[in-house]
């Protein structure tokens, strides 16, 4: 199976988890255009491999939420056919089961801020098919959707090792990821700091 990059779509400390799941399930992953309707879904056809698309213009929390999302209806379908089972709920107890349980491990203050790590995890309790029908997680995705927007600014940790980059008015060289934090090298003093990997710089 063909290696996918989550590199561009979801935080640095999640890429290797994605990776993971890609590898130990089998469907076919595609980005799709954005959908005013969806933000993922999971096709399954007979004689075809399984199908999971994730719109590409989400940012990297909605892209990870929504690709373990899909993956775990993925996991449902493989683990419940062909055992004499009537049809399964999309949304139903079996999916909440391994979607919560895919969610744990990416469920730390390294792949979420604090703001959407408290709202998912109250969430991944009880989760229903959109994050869009819990209003707090909503509202607190949607926030980095309207920072980035809004200043044309992107996250530290969406930077590749060794960009340019402009924070608080100064230039910066993006190092390596320090669970939280980024080590970062400032241009003009050319002394070390660590900054918070959720922070909206402007590449330069």
């Amino acid at each position: 199976m063909k290696k996918i990059s989550f590199d561009q779509h979801v935080p640095p400390a999640a890429v290797a988890y994605c990776e993971q799941l890609y590898q130990a399930n089998t469907f076919a992953f595609f980005l799709s255009r954005p959908r005013r309707t969806r933000l993922g879904d999971f096709t399954v056809k007979p004689g075809i491999i399984p199908r999971i698309t994730v719109n590409v213009n989400l940012n990297p929390y909605n892209f990870l939420i929504t690709y373990i999302h899909e993956v775990a209806h993925c996991v449902v379908h493989y683990k419940y056919k062909g055992r004499g089972r009537k049809r399964v709920a999309p949304h139903g107890a079996e999916w909440k089961r391994e979607f919560g349980e895919l969610l744990q491990p990416v469920l730390n203050e390294s792949i979420f801020p604090e703001d959407i790590l408290s709202a998912l995890i109250r969430y991944a309790r009880n989760p229903t098919a959109s994050t869009g029908g819990d209003q707090i997680l909503f509202n607190a995705i949607r926030k980095y959707d309207d920072q980035a927007l809004n200043s044309g600014r992107i996250a530290l940790m969406q930077l590749n090792e060794g960009s340019n980059f402009v924070f608080q008015n100064r230039q910066f060289v993006r190092g390596t990821l320090r669970r939280t934090r980024v080590l970062c090298t400032d241009k003009a003093s050319q002394r070390l700091y660590t900054i918070p990997a959720h922070a909206l710089v402007e590449a330069c």
